[in-house]
């Protein structure tokens, strides 16, 4: 092993930036690049340049995945890391790109000290990972891995009417690679941890252990429009007042189970949304998330009995689907311990905790060994054009995802040169 290989942290930033620069929020670090928009389409096409650019044979899949690969001394399964670049409408810059653009840096820094490895390295971007344009989240890892067909995936129907596959289609990603694809050696993903446990506790690696339960469900309310003023409070079927119901009953709910279960309501409309008249429709989202299983199932179960109650209270007509649900999920123990021994050794501060969001990783650990390494979110924020990890973490999360990656791959001596015969004058 040479252990004194490490990541261009300029680069790193650098890149970040340029990525950023591409559907940036203006006035602000952040971006917005929704999946399989012309803004996804142009950050594609700047990632996949950055691959070309160092070599990489790059394949795209059904479900328009994005795959670089350095060959490594034997053919076989790659050594994969990777993440996202897709955003939320109100993204941050590290968001999901840390995890590829430092997948990069690590190939970078493998080709700059001439080594070679035995197994392949493999960086790794995923459609749509977010689900805010096209539930559920983690589309295209879960295609990758077989969790979805792709034919399943390909007619799904965003928020906005538009369809998987017509917009892969449009953009110029539906690859010829085939889903499922054959799994990886391993896969490890470096991410910021968008909470504020590494922050306040003044930690630069975080080890992750899993990733939490994720329950996502879309509730629809059926009420009448009527006049504001002139119907009287016991004669409503108000379905702002039953979306407001439900708002409460979930938080109420996430605090009653206690932590670590938490409960969001992320998304609500009303019809017709005018101030002057009673709403006939609302259409909302609750995001429920749970370590342990048996709970979220639970908090599911109570959640569908309030809205049976709550129809019949309030004379509206209520339904319920479902757009996401994700077992918790445990990381193998010996890839979790390499990422902790890898931190102590590089002289990083280091603990072990639970994602409290979804990645792709989890999508990859039934199939094969996985880990996560988090670096820290400035005072927690995410999912915010000011979310901020700090240059000097971005480089060490960086770098133990390279010592990491180098273990796994294999470091092997480079092929002797035959000695060079002199020549006569």
């Amino acid at each position: 092993m040479a252990t004194g290989i490490s990541v261009d942290g300029q680069g790193l930033s650098d890149r970040l930036a340029a990525l950023a620069s591409i559907g940036a929020i203006e006035g602000t670090d952040g971006a917005c690049r929704l999946a399989l928009t012309d803004e996804d389409r142009a950050g594609r096409d700047l990632v996949v340049t950055w691959m070309q650019d160092l070599g990489m044979d790059v394949i795209i899949d059904g479900i328009g995945n994005v795959v670089g690969t350095m060959a490594g001394a034997e053919p076989g399964p790659p050594v994969m890391c990777g993440s996202h670049i897709d955003t939320v409408r109100t993204g941050g810059r590290y968001d999901g790109n840390l995890g590829v653009l430092a997948g990069l840096q690590v190939v970078e820094a493998v080709q700059k000290a001439g080594l070679v490895t035995r197994r392949p390295l493999a960086v790794g971007f995923f459609t749509d990972e977010e689900g805010s344009r096209f539930p559920p989240d983690m589309l295209g890892s879960l295609v990758y891995t077989g969790e979805m067909a792709l034919e399943e995936a390909l007619d799904i129907v965003g928020n906005d009417g538009a369809v998987v596959g017509e917009e892969l289609d449009r953009i110029g990603y539906r690859g010829p690679a085939p889903c499922p694809s054959p799994p990886p050696h391993s896969f490890v993903e470096l991410h910021i941890e968008q909470g504020p446990i590494l922050d306040t506790e003044d930690v630069v690696i975080g080890v992750v252990t899993g990733v939490q339960g994720i329950s996502w469900t879309e509730i629809t309310v059926a009420g009448q429009s009527n006049h504001a003023g002139t119907t009287p409070m016991h004669m409503r079927h108000d379905a702002g007042w039953a979306a407001t119901r439900v708002a409460v009953f979930v938080h109420e709910l996430a605090e009653e189970f206690g932590p670590p279960q938490v409960a969001t309501v992320g998304r609500v409309e009303l019809h017709p949304n005018l101030v002057n008249v009673v709403a006939s429709d609302a259409v909302m989202t609750v995001d429920m998330r749970n370590t342990d299983d048996a709970l979220l199932t639970e908090a599911e179960d109570r959640l569908a009995a309030f809205l049976e109650e709550l129809a019949a209270e309030t004379g509206t007509g209520i339904t319920s689907r479902r757009l996401a649900r994700f077992a918790p999920v445990e990381f193998d123990p010996a890839m979790i311990d390499r990422v902790e021994r890898v931190a102590a050794e590089l002289g990083y501060s280091h603990r072990r905790l639970c994602s409290g969001a979804g990645h792709d990783a989890q999508m990859f650990a039934p199939v094969c060994p996985t880990s996560m390494v988090f670096v820290p979110s400035w005072e927690g924020i995410s999912h915010n054009p000011f979310e901020h990890t700090d240059a000097e973490h971005l480089e060490a999360g960086a770098n133990v995802l390279l010592r990491v990656m180098l273990e796994l791959a294999e470091v092997v001596e480079a092929p002797q040169r035959e000695p060079t015969a002199e020549v006569s004058a």
